[in-house]
């Protein structure tokens, strides 16, 4: 058996599956999921959604070849501290988000946590504002509380 990098044999279990442990070691994904570090790295730390406080309004210009500036709002989690760029979707969505409401923010839909389309960096998207529906809000089916 010449030029067998594998152990061959009856006895070979142990050694074949120690080297496969260790081999996987270099492999991009096996490492970034058992060191835990797109969970570190994500301000949501792991959750579908989270509760925020908006800081400011801010409109983000698209990538080429699109020319366009997409509403915004800057966003302090409530859970960390924070800040994140979270994307209000709707015509008109921007008129019904003031400063120091309280918002809910979940991923925006794009590749494996990284931002959707041509919106550079921005990874979220508001779908409450206290506590009421985006959706509701922009459709007339509800008011947005006083609060």
């Amino acid at each position: 058996m010449a030029g067998s990098k594998s152990p061959r044999g009856l006895l070979a279990g142990r050694k074949l599956s120690e080297k496969r442990r260790r081999f996987r070691w270099s492999l991009r994904q096996f490492k970034r999921r058992e060191l835990k570090l797109d969970v570190k790295a994500d301000p949501l730390e792991g959750a579908p959604q989270a509760r925020g406080i908006v800081l400011e309004k801010v409109g983000v210009e698209s990538r080429q070849p699109n020319s366009a500036v997409r509403k915004c709002a800057r966003i302090q989690l409530i859970k960390n501290g924070k800040q994140i760029t979270a994307f209000l979707p709707g015509d008109g969505a921007l008129n019904f988000v003031d400063e120091h409401d309280e918002v809910i923010v979940e991923g925006i839909g794009g590749p494996m946590g990284k931002a959707l389309g041509d919106l550079p960096g921005v990874r979220w998207k508001v779908v409450k504002i206290n506590g009421v529906s985006l959706y509701a809000l922009m459709t007339g089916k509800k008011q947005k509380p006083v609060r």
